[in-house]
């Protein structure tokens, strides 16, 4: 009895102790410096760490924000889409950092992460961003779980999703300390949308053809019926999206007999959908759907093939290139002095620091920025 009594305190004692400390881990900033409070995308106080030295990024796209800030060195994991082999793979971050396939996995992609595996990364990482924090694991839970601070973001677009997006990059580039980064990004993005802007803004409604973007993907690969209202290269170049006109919903998965009826004069296809069962996607539907046959675009070889921009995320260097070659088939005076390949690669070499289009176009036959024969 006496070494029952004796025991049992000193057992609830380290119990405590352990209990105080897990839950002291769990509110603390990771090393790396005194910490410092901010406010992250869905209204949470998070103290990170004045310098942090290791980071994990997790959702569709937060990797993307991380190497184009050019901190890749920064990395301790990554989910687990980039090390898959993918003989199509349209994400120009991940084709221009191929030591990402080399690093260990903290989770399943689209936020599903894996407390037991992100604490057992070597090194460790000291902050963990998370785009869409309602996907996956939940961010204050995962934050408890493994005592690291979880900053979440919101990704953004280009369009009304721009302030989102800048926002989240400059939070991202204060936390890492790359603000001058960011704001050469940020100038970078504008400059081109003002480009293009200044090079269609007086074409006469006229002039303007009637075209059609085929393929989008959306939480995976489609056909031809899917489609975007505001598609960014349309909207950028004010073209409006056949019978959808620039306002809608971010995906529409038209019929067949609307694609007809709206006959466009110029069809552009999204080569996301090259993921599609090779009897399912666009390019198929339109050499061999008998209903296609008749269409304007179809019968004056007028379909173009574009680069697929909404891959785990929207890659907005694709967006840029593929608006750049949009505006070259529609007003080839306006872009005159641009040579879209080119463009392309000027656009990938300052986000990603790789010149990217011919490694692109390798990937998708040699299709991108072509005519599609039928």
């Amino acid at each position: 009895m006496r070494k029952t009594a004796f025991f049992t305190p000193v057992f609830i004692g380290v119990l405590f102790f352990l209990l105080a400390a897990c839950g002291q881990r769990a509110q603390d900033p990771a090393p790396g410096g005194a910490g410092r409070m901010l406010s992250d995308a869905v209204g949470r106080t998070v103290s990170v760490p004045a310098a942090p030295g290791h980071i994990i990024c997790s959702g569709p796209g937060c990797l993307r924000y991380a190497l184009y800030l050019q901190c890749a060195d920064m990395l301790a994991g990554v989910d687990s889409l980039e090390t898959r082999v993918n003989s199509l793979d349209a994400r120009p971050y991940a084709l221009a950092t191929p030591r990402l396939k080399n690093l260990p996995v903290f989770g399943e992609f689209m936020g599903r992460d894996n407390p037991e595996l992100i604490l057992g990364l070597s090194p460790s990482p000291e902050l963990i961003f998370k785009t869409y924090p309602e996907m996956g694991q939940d961010a204050a839970k995962l934050q408890g779980k493994t005592g690291i601070p979880v900053v979440t973001l919101n990704y953004g677009d280009l369009l009304d999703g721009r302030p989102d997006f800048y926002a989240s990059l400059r939070l991202m580039a204060e936390v890492l300390h790359k603000q001058d980064r960011a704001e050469e990004i940020i100038a970078f993005i504008d400059s081109c949308l003002a480009d293009l802007s200044r090079r269609t803004k007086d074409i006469a409604d006229q002039d303007r053809k009637t075209c059609y973007i085929g393929g989008i993907a959306f939480k995976g690969p489609h056909g031809l019926q899917s489609t975007e209202p505001a598609y960014p290269p349309f909207v950028f170049t004010g073209t409006p999206n056949a019978g959808l006109g620039e306002k809608g919903p971010a995906y529409v998965n038209v019929s067949k007999e609307k694609i007809i009826d709206w006959d466009p004069e110029i069809i552009f296809i999204d080569l996301a959908t090259m993921q599609s069962d090779p009897k399912a996607n666009a390019i198929y539907e339109l050499k061999h759907d008998p209903a296609y046959r008749n269409l304007r675009a179809v019968k004056t070889g007028s379909v173009y093939a574009v680069i697929p921009y909404n891959w785990y995320a929207q890659n907005y260097g694709s967006t840029l290139a593929d608006a750049y070659y949009v505006g070259k088939v529609l007003y080839p005076e306006a872009f005159a002095d641009i040579n879209p390949a080119e463009k392309a690669d000027e656009i990938y070499r300052f986000l990603t620091g790789k010149p990217l289009f011919a490694e692109l176009n390798r990937i998708f036959g040699g299709l991108l920025f072509n005519r599609v024969r039928l």
